[in-house]
């Protein structure tokens, strides 16, 4: 950090560019991708395109839906990543040293996980002696559930190895690995069953207040995400353990990290218990730039970036420089409002992130075809161009933006439409399913891609 306290310039390097890919849409077998030889491909695909990060969603555990952003550990891989062929069970001296490391997770994590396999039900559902956590209740479980327990702890490591191994695969190529932190956790989830005092939730699983945003320009009625909004007095008193412990395991996944919904750091968006949707929630102040010094007094620099889109006020925006945190710019946001639009290209800030589009909108060729002929016309204009085919334009906004980073989802890349869409906020199912081809990268000729970043300077 600077001697200010802000975060350092150096987080995002020289002017660069990279890809939003989550590793489930690599290809490959099994119901989701995974961190096999399809991972690595796809780094030297990157390394060769001249491409220097490679964006990913958060990485743990997932819940029944798949989504990323519920996580039952803020903390713990998701094991669904694995590569089955690449799994060897570990020495009892490389397990020790693993769980004595990652003692202050892994230990609620693999209990947690091995009563919820064992019971089937949320822990709020539970016997209440687990569920409220008796000391005798736990200890009952951990003898009745040592081989699950100790399966789990065995899959953590097999992900940190695998995970370690693939991280430095991408350093040697000139790849950086950018991760993603949610703000909140699922309210079924390990962090909140062993400290429910540090959430809006009673010690029976009672929730006092919903995570969620007002109406904006995903949906009229707002978005409900539904997970337990923090306690951040107690987080204070805590000393802000549970922030620190979340970075430091980030840190050591990626070179840089996204901080999801940001601005809830400012003032967060709460909704009732029961709730019929978001419109009936308030906003309630957070805790400002506090968490953070705590995580530079304890962790040093750390290379965050914050996600800063949403309904943004001059709080957030002052808590972001503050910090001297980069936020984020995207294109597909950019041709409402007039000039003075944030968006625009020409208002774009070196410190930030350019993107076309993130994992929430649509590929920016379904979104194109979504407009009408008038907003095609403002699209022509603002970004001076006539007949060239979308998403090519977009894709060339992006990378000539002042931004000092770019990135593009592969699906622009790939020039796919709305099949290929990530994610579409506020539908519980059916999201986080595509999958990318293998022979997609034919069309994606890593020479052409090399010298179109190096006409944008993005390529040392």
């Amino acid at each position: 950090m600077n001697g200010d306290g802000a975060f350092d310039e150096s987080a995002l390097g020289n002017r660069s560019a990279g890809v939003l890919l989550h590793p489930t849409s690599l290809p490959g077998p099994g119901a989701n991708g995974r961190l096999d030889a399809s991972a690595y491909r796809f780094v030297d695909w990157l390394a060769a395109a001249g491409f220097r990060y490679w964006q990913m969603l958060p990485v743990g555990p997932v819940d029944e839906a798949d989504c990323p952003y519920q996580p039952p550990s803020t903390c713990a891989g998701g094991t669904h990543l694995l590569d089955p062929s690449d799994c060897p069970e570990p020495s009892d001296e490389a397990l020790n040293a693993f769980v004595e490391v990652e003692s202050d997770w892994l230990e609620d994590w693999a209990l947690f996980a091995a009563l919820r396999r064992e019971i089937g039900r949320p822990w709020p559902e539970w016997p209440v002696g687990v569920r409220e956590r008796a000391v005798d209740a736990l200890a009952d479980a951990r003898a009745e559930l040592a081989g699950a327990i100790h399966a789990e702890k065995v899959a953590q490591w097999q992900f940190a190895r695998q995970w370690r191994r693939l991280r430095a695969y991408a350093h040697e190529r000139g790849v950086g690995l950018f991760g993603d932190v949610p703000i909140y956790c699922a309210l079924d989830s390990a962090d909140v069953w062993a400290e429910p005092h540090l959430f809006a939730v009673a010690a029976d699983g009672t929730v006092t207040g919903e995570a969620g945003v007002p109406p904006d320009a995903f949906s009229d009625t707002g978005q409900h995400w539904g997970q337990p909004l923090h306690d951040w007095a107690a987080h204070a008193a805590d000393g802000w353990r549970w922030w620190c412990r979340r970075l430091r395991v980030q840190a050591g996944c990626f070179d840089l990290v996204r901080i999801d919904h940001f601005r809830g750091f400012a003032a967060a968006w709460s909704i009732p218990a029961g709730a019929a949707d978001a419109r009936e929630g308030r906003w309630i102040t957070g805790p400002g730039r506090e968490p953070f010094d705590a995580i530079r007094a304890q962790l040093g620099h750390l290379p965050l970036v914050a996600e800063d889109l949403g309904v943004i006020t001059d709080d957030v925006h002052a808590l972001r420089d503050a910090l001297g945190l980069p936020g984020m710019r995207v294109l597909q946001f950019a041709f409402d409002d007039g000039p003075e639009n944030p968006h625009r290209p020409h208002n774009h800030p070196e410190w930030c992130v350019a993107y076309t589009g993130t994992h929430d909108n649509d590929t920016t060729l379904g979104w194109w075809r979504s407009l009408d002929e008038a907003a095609r016309d403002t699209v022509r204009s603002v970004l001076e161009t006539t007949g060239e085919t979308m998403p090519a334009p977009l894709i060339d906004a992006a990378l000539a933006s002042r931004a000092r980073l770019a990135i593009i989802p592969l699906q622009d890349l790939l020039a796919l439409g709305n099949e290929a869409r990530m994610n579409v906020p506020g539908r519980r199912h059916g999201n986080w399913v595509w999958r990318f081809e293998a022979d997609d990268f034919t069309r994606s000729d890593t020479t052409q891609w090399r010298a179109r970043l190096a006409r944008f300077g993005r390529v040392d």
